[in-house]
Order: C-alpha cells, then structure tokens, then sequence
C-alpha cells in the first residue's frame, strides 16, 4: 500500500481524494491530510482521507519530537508528499519535503518563482514533480525547448473580473473592474513575467510558472534552479478581466527555430470551489499515479 500525505484540503485536495477513490476502495493507497485547523474540516466530507493537524500528524509518525517548525521528520512513514495548500505553504513546506527524501507533487508552481523557495524545492535528495494545472500542451513545449527551438513564450489568462481585485489596489483601479459589464472588452490588469506577477497576483502565477519550468531547456552543465530563473524573465504574462466569464481562459502563444505553436483552453470550474479550475485536481492526480506507477 503507498502512503500518500495531502498538505493542504482545501477544494484542491478534496477532489483529488474523491479523484482517488478507486484506489482507496481497492486499498492499494493511504491518504492523510495536513491541515493548519483541524475544527474547521469538522463535518466537512473527507472522501476516505484522514485529516490531522500537526500533533494528530506526530502521532500518527510515531514521533513525539515533531513540532511546529517544518521538518523533514514531519514525513516520517509516508511514501509520497503532494503539496495543495498554496504558494506559502509550499514555499515553508516544500524544501522539508524534498529533504525528507520523499517525492513531492507540487500544486502551486508559483512557489519556484521566488528564489529562496525555488532553491530549497529543487535541492533534493526528493525528487519534485511540477504539475501543469489548469493548462496543456506543455509536452510539445517542452521537446520544442530542450531543441533551443524558442525564442518567445507569452500565456495570456483572462478570469472573472470582480476575482482580480486586490486589496493592494487603489479605489480606482477596483472600482473598474466592479463596475465592467458584460460585454465589455477584457481589461488587462498586468502584464510582465512570472516573477514580476507573483507579487501582485499570486493566485493567478501557477500556470505561468507552470510554463516556464517546462519550456526552461536542458540544463547541460547549469542547475535546474538556474534554467528556470532565466526561463522566468522569459515568458511573458498578460492577465485580463472579463466580466461574468464562468470559466478561466487561457491562450499560450511560443514560437521559434521549433515553429509556431498557439493552445488555448478553457476549462470548467472545480466542483469544490468554482474560483478553482477542474483541471487542477486532474492534473495533480494524473502525476500523482504516475509517480507510484514509477
């Protein structure tokens, strides 16, 4: 049986533990969840998880020493770690993780655009697994970068209007975004690269880095950590609000020595939480199994 710890339960993990459910009845796997508040998942459905905080965690490891700092002693006894808490959980969690040795699936991929986090994710002796979330086609991408065959990367997003505002804005820039209407022509409200984004819209930075880890190349005599931080200043993003857009968009543009390459999806809401993408919780399940799977 493969022990599996979820960091995080929140409509992410709740789907991919319903995702999971052939695996739970047919007991070939395990699955905990880690969360911060125990009472708040109280009479919430656990689809066949165990949720625990960090002493019900201790207990389970069998190790008393556990306590409130990230360790890698935290991991104790599970098979495989698969983060979906968000990008601060990842970046204080994730390191201790891939120290502990463990494989780790990473959800918010925004984590790597910070440079301390990045390092530590990428240190090893666990092996990380980036899941491509809410988007696809990076497969092509990717064989098309490890060739050097591209020269620009551009993802534009465009989500919900009133689901961009931000409490750094000014009164102005959220009252046009409150007040577009149906209709309307898509306001954009960033443009600039993955690690320029993070600082104003974390949420919305996944996929883009997502993007950027796999069109980073070979990393031939420089560390991955190094390709992905070049790759980073490359992909350029573009967030735009569209007002009563259901489902989040996304157009990824590349081109180069490789050829021109144009995706676009549109992908319908997470059942658990309708500002999540569906396709997320796929995504993380799909690497999930191809991980056990070996």
């Amino acid at each position: 049986m493969t022990s599996v710890l979820l960091l995080g339960f929140g409509a992410i993990g709740r789907h991919v533990a319903q995702l999971l459910s052939p695996e739970l009845a047919a007991g070939t796997l395990s699955l905990t969840a880690l969360v911060s508040d125990r009472a708040k998942h109280d009479g919430r459905p656990n689809h066949g998880a165990e949720v625990v905080d960090l002493p019900g965690l201790a207990r389970l490891a069998g190790r008393a020493d556990i306590d409130t700092s990230p360790s890698p002693r935290m991991f104790d006894g599970f098979d495989v770690i698969v983060e979906c808490a968000g990008v601060p959980a990842a970046a204080q969690l994730g390191p201790s993780a891939i120290a502990s040795g463990r494989p780790l699936v990473l959800t918010s991929v925004g984590a790597l655009a910070a440079p301390e986090a990045r390092a530590g994710l990428l240190a090893g002796p666990g092996r990380l697994y980036v899941t491509n979330g809410a988007i696809g086609g990076l497969d092509v991408l990717e064989a098309a970068a490890q060739a050097d065959g591209l020269d620009t990367v551009e993802i534009t997003t465009s989500k919900e209007a009133s689901g961009l505002i931000r409490p750094w804005m000014s009164e102005t820039e959220a009252a046009r975004l409150r007040d577009l209407r149906p209709g309307d022509g898509p306001l954009t409200v960033f443009t600039g690269n993955p690690a320029e984004a993070i600082e104003k819209f974390p949420a919305n930075v996944n996929i883009a880095v997502a993007l950027a880890w796999s069109t980073r190349g070979l990393s031939a005599g420089t560390s991955d950590a190094d390709m992905l931080g070049a790759s980073l200043e490359r992909v350029q993003v573009v967030l735009q609000a569209v007002a009563g857009q259901t489902q989040s968009a996304h157009r990824i543009r590349a081109a180069g020595s490789a050829g021109e390459f144009t995706f676009d999806i549109r992908s319908t809401p997470s059942p658990e939480n309708p500002a999540t993408s569906g396709l997320t919780a796929l995504s993380v399940t799909r690497t999930l199994r191809n991980v056990i799977a070996g």
